[in-house]
């Protein structure tokens, strides 16, 4: 049995994969005084990426690595280091959402949190584990800033299946590129109406899995896009990678709306694209919380959805609220000028 285990272990390090439980907390958010965690407790996973290189292999094993989890459901997680008692049990998928009133208010900005797994189903020789991760305070600010990812900010070809594997599989989160000029729109949208110490919260929402979340936070801190909270869909199992970013949108607006519904009294720029539903949805969101909603952006990326795309950027005008509806960032950036969300800026032609 200790020659098998060898081995096992051996197989697991040289894949960069744990058989040990792993409790991920991703970024949360503090609204109203509640605090939001949220994350997963795996069984297997796979370890940090460490090194990028642009090597065909070695982008396809490390993506296909992120697909290697195994969820753990029925087992209990806690608030780590608070007095008050906040427990959550797993969900099928291993997915766990925590909220308290801490004793005292956060301050706005960015605080660590730890979330214990405190009881597992993992047998008796299994460690407890715990996980590490952030939650924000937005400062008190005009704006909040609802993006999508693949195709809005990050070149995906969501459209198209073959295309949006291809880039997965032989690009990495240091190789791909985000459109011309959408750094510059998006740091600018997180300094509208205030400045670069209390900028306005970003949230991340996206059609992708969990699975792609440290992925893609490297590629957004790589390009230095505005900090924020990633939310994003149900973890896919590594028979289900062809699937990715399949996800049914209704859960996409479901989360949006827990955004909005968190912040009642800030006004949001949505932005998307025309790859999927994201114009449907915003549409809807319009209709639900017209007063709430500043301005919605969506890239002109897949023409075949040009027309029913318009269809939905004239109700959302029809509803009072401004729609920009482009094919470059530059554009989107001077329809920010000129609404007045944003200060002038030279931008690259």
């Amino acid at each position: 049995m200790k020659a098998s285990g060898g081995i096992k272990d051996k197989i697991l390090t040289w894949l960069r994969i744990t058989d040990k439980p792993v409790v991920k907390v991703y970024r949360g958010y503090v609204h109203q005084q509640k605090v939001v965690v949220f994350g997963h407790v795996l069984r297997v996973s796979p370890m940090p990426r460490q090194k990028y290189r642009q090597n065909f292999w070695i982008n396809t094993f490390a993506l296909l690595r992120l697909f290697m989890m195994r969820p753990v459901s029925g087992v209990t997680v806690k608030v780590s280091g608070i007095a008050e008692d906040v427990r959550f049990v797993t969900e099928k998928d291993g997915f766990f959402r925590l909220e308290w009133t801490p004793d005292e208010p956060f301050t706005p900005g960015w605080h660590p949190v730890k979330v214990d797994l405190i009881t597992a189903n993992l047998g008796p020789d299994d460690p407890v584990a715990t996980g590490q991760g952030e939650v924000y305070r937005p400062h008190s600010t005009q704006f909040g800033i609802v993006s999508d990812i693949d195709d809005t900010f990050l070149i995906s070809h969501s459209s198209n299946l073959r295309k949006r594997l291809h880039v997965l599989l032989t690009q990495n989160a240091h190789s791909r590129d985000p459109f011309e000029n959408v750094v510059t729109h998006y740091q600018l949208l997180a300094r509208a109406g205030t400045d670069g110490n209390a900028t306005n919260p970003f949230f991340y929402v996206s059609s992708s899995e969990w699975n792609l979340y440290d992925y893609i936070l490297t590629f957004c801190e790589k390009n230095d896009m505005p900090n924020g909270i990633y939310l994003l869909s149900q973890i896919k199992r590594f028979r289900e990678v062809w699937k990715t970013g399949q996800n049914k949108h209704v859960t996409k607006f479901a989360r949006i709306v827990r955004i909005l519904e968190a912040f009642p009294e800030m006004k949001f720029v949505l932005l998307g694209d025309d790859t999927q539903e994201d114009p449907n949805i915003y549409s809807s969101l319009v209709s639900h919380f017209p007063h709430q909603i500043r301005c919605v952006y969506l890239r002109r990326v897949h023409k075949q959805n040009g027309v029913r795309t318009q269809e939905f950027v004239d109700q959302i005008v029809a509803a009072g609220v401004l729609c920009c509806y482009f094919n470059h960032s530059s554009e989107a950036i001077r329809h920010s000028e000129t609404a007045g969300l944003v200060a002038s800026e030279k931008i690259k032609k």
